[in-house]
């Protein structure tokens, strides 16, 4: 039963969606498992065109594989819909969308509530894209949530969301100022969305079971990354759900026993967007090169990405955490004409080395990243489709992160499109 799950190994935006189209051709199925509408893939098909995707998978672009909202999605039917009138504007085949009825919707006093609550702690905030992620968790977990399969029974629809909004009217107003939602409003708004989205409705977790019995490939992406995850990233500043290979599991219906690859997708240097610690990130000129060269921007906030060298001390604790098997290395061109580039092997968090991530969250504040330096290189390696077309000095700062790492480098990003890349072992 061959399920591959695909993954971030940093704070997210490492190139995801890139290798989920690399992919595409070679799957059945491709399967988003977690977070919602705050996250964003961008893919660059080979005819040089640009997608940017947010709740549908990756996989849409691929004209054979079916693509599936698993239940561990968070769904704004608004958002998704636009989604796929934008796809389907551009030519891309959308009926092979199925969504997990069990999928919780994002309501709008999900919307409401993470605005509001953000702005008020102020410099405490934990740098949200306000979509209502959080908050259609968190009912999701106190068991007040909406699901998709809400949608089919008008009356369900209305009982749920009455004994949700006699709580959150009461914060909204009461607490926040702000004007109570009406109910029949959101109703006749929501019974909309459910005409267009019935069609897409399934039982998903049966469907990927028959796949996988009958020998087919299910790639499962995640969202986000391993340091936003709830319970293994520098929590508090992280994402509501499981982006990890355990929240695959969850976040789709599949056995762990049907998975038999990890890979995990990591940039060359590091990103992060919203607040929390980042050891190496750089206020300097080479964090602006970062940013300028590589293009670090939001793909659903447009936020400009804060940048930093390569962590390999966050890099090696994903790898592990995951069970990663083959680790995917993208952005390599950025660093071409650097005379020097720095991998972190370790912290100083007062006067004492550590090659692992602290235990705490205070110690990770205070962490000072240990430098090895390496020598760049200068030549253009967009170009290169093997280890021997990359310059020496490049080989040599994928071979020392793999040491590092503990984990073999299979594929190496070079340029942004769906080719550019140096594939050292295929991924299937």
């Amino acid at each position: 039963m061959p399920a591959i799950v695909l993954l971030g190994a940093q704070w997210g935006d490492e190139g995801k969606g890139k290798v989920t189209d690399l992919l595409g051709e070679q799957v059945d199925y491709v399967v988003r498992y977690s977070g919602g509408n705050n996250a964003g893939h961008t893919v660059i098909t080979p005819d040089g065109q640009k997608y940017a995707l947010h709740l549908m998978p990756s996989g849409a672009l691929s004209p054979s594989a079916m693509i599936v909202i698993g239940n561990g999605v968070v769904v704004d039917p608004k958002v998704l819909l636009e989604e796929i009138d934008g796809l389907a504007a551009r030519g891309v085949d959308v009926s092979r969308l199925r969504i997990s009825g069990d999928a919780h919707l994002i309501m709008p006093h999900h919307r409401a509530l993470d605005k509001v609550t953000e702005r008020y702690l102020g410099k405490a905030k934990i740098g949200t894209t306000g979509r209502g992620i959080g908050p259609a968790y968190g009912d999701k977990v106190a068991r007040m949530g909406i699901r998709l399969q809400d949608l089919l029974d008008p009356g369900i629809l209305r009982k749920k969301l009455e004994l949700a909004l006699r709580e959150k009217n009461q914060t909204l107003f009461k607490v926040y100022n702000r004007t109570a939602i009406d109910v029949d409003t959101v109703i006749a708004e929501y019974l909309e969305y459910a005409e267009r989205l019935t069609p897409y409705i399934a039982e998903t977790r049966v469907m990927l079971w028959d796949a996988l019995d009958r020998g087919e490939n299910v790639l499962l992406e995640g969202a986000q990354a391993t340091m936003l995850d709830m319970d293994h990233g520098t929590y508090p500043f992280v994402t509501s759900s499981n982006p990890t290979a355990g929240g695959a599991c969850i976040g789709a219906g599949i056995p762990p026993t049907a998975i038999t690859k990890v890979i995990a997708v990591s940039k060359a240097y590091t990103t992060r967007v919203g607040s929390g610690p980042f050891p190496t990130e750089l206020f300097d000129a080479n964090g602006e090169h970062l940013r300028k060269i590589g293009h670090e921007y939001g793909t659903t906030t447009g936020r400009e990405r804060r940048c930093g060298w390569f962590d390999a001390v966050v890099a090696r604790y994903a790898c592990r955490l995951n069970g990663v098997t083959d680790l995917v290395i993208t952005k390599l061109d950025v660093l071409t004409g650097l005379e020097k580039v720095p991998i972190c092997v370790g912290y100083e968090i007062d006067g004492k080395r550590y090659d692992d991530m602290p235990m705490t969250q205070t110690a990770f504040h205070h962490a000072t990243p240990i430098y090895e330096e390496l020598d760049g290189w200068w030549e253009d390696i967009t170009k290169a489709r093997t280890e021997d077309d990359l310059p020496e000095n490049a080989r040599r700062y994928i071979a020392r992160i793999e040491e590092i790492c503990r984990t073999r480098v299979s594929v190496v990003g070079v340029g942004p499109g769906r080719e550019e890349n140096v594939v050292r072992t295929p991924l299937i």
